[in-house]
């Protein structure tokens, strides 16, 4: 009888669901198949507020992922209770995603499972994944830049077992 592997859960988190953790997720998505690792993982993103609900990714941010060869298929979606449970890592993207994250978290267990994005490179390293909404094109390459350096990252220390580098 041959063993189910069993796969590993991630949730990028940031305020609306439609720059930032769409584009984690659909970056982190492609290099995992790149590697040849989609059947080991669950990706998926959600955002700290409901305001976008049901809504595709920012149309820019879209453009500038489709560039570097990046789909962003996900509908933007709030974090809910069960995804503490359902995740294995629940990541955001700045710090205050990251505290809204935890002042969220049903339990202590819960609350063990939330990282931010940049916690996962190695130094020197942004301290942040910044929100490029309001910004021009140079905002969403930088958030695909990071995006791009941090994945490999989490990759090989999700690889290793190892946990986030906080500061």
């Amino acid at each position: 009888m041959q063993q189910t592997k069993t796969k590993t859960k991630i949730l990028f988190v940031c305020l609306g669901n439609i720059c930032r953790s769409p584009s984690a997720e659909g970056v982190f998505s492609a290099y995992v198949a790149q590697e040849g690792l989609s059947e080991l993982f669950e990706i998926d993103s959600a955002g700290t507020s409901a305001h976008h609900e049901g809504e595709p990714a920012d149309s820019r941010m879209r453009a500038h992922a489709a560039r570097r060869g990046y789909t962003l298929s996900s509908l933007s979606r709030p974090v809910v209770y069960e995804d503490f449970f359902r995740f294995d890592y629940i990541i955001g993207m700045d710090e205050r995603n990251r505290q809204s994250l935890i002042d969220m978290a049903p339990t202590p267990e819960a609350e063990a499972k939330v990282s931010l994005l940049t916690d996962w490179m190695p130094r020197p390293r942004p301290d942040h994944v910044p929100d490029p909404y309001y910004g021009g094109a140079e905002g969403f390459e930088r958030v695909l830049d990071i995006l791009e350096m941090a994945c490999p990252s989490l990759l090989e220390g999700l690889r290793q077992g190892l946990s986030p580098r906080r500061p």
